[in-house]
């Protein structure tokens, strides 16, 4: 499991890249991927096209992404999902809150 974060040069916007297992044991690494980014950009890109595998903290940890972006007024992207991945976030009604592409 492996996160990295890339902020554009105008600030405007980050990519957070998730690689392998998206699950609890990348709590730390994900909030630091954001967290430490001032001010809060205006996008946000989670790029999960390397992501294997998503489990029900991973989901709590895009909610908590959702709310330090701005909760309703963020502009969030979920790139890259794999068929298993896009389900849970299909079942979990995420396409609501999340732009999925």
């Amino acid at each position: 499991m492996a996160v990295t974060s890339v902020t554009s040069v105008d600030g405007e916007s980050l990519t957070i890249s998730i690689e392998g297992r998206f699950d609890f044991s990348a709590h730390q690494a994900f909030r630091d991927s954001y967290e430490k980014v001032t001010p809060v950009p205006g996008e946000i890109l989670v790029d999960m096209k390397e992501t294997s595998y998503l489990d029900s903290s991973a989901l709590g940890m895009l909610l908590l992404l959702r709310d330090h972006s701005g909760g309703d007024s963020s502009q969030i992207s979920l790139k890259g999902c794999n068929d298993d991945i896009r389900k849970i976030l299909t079942i979990s009604n995420f396409e609501q809150l999340f732009k999925i592409i």
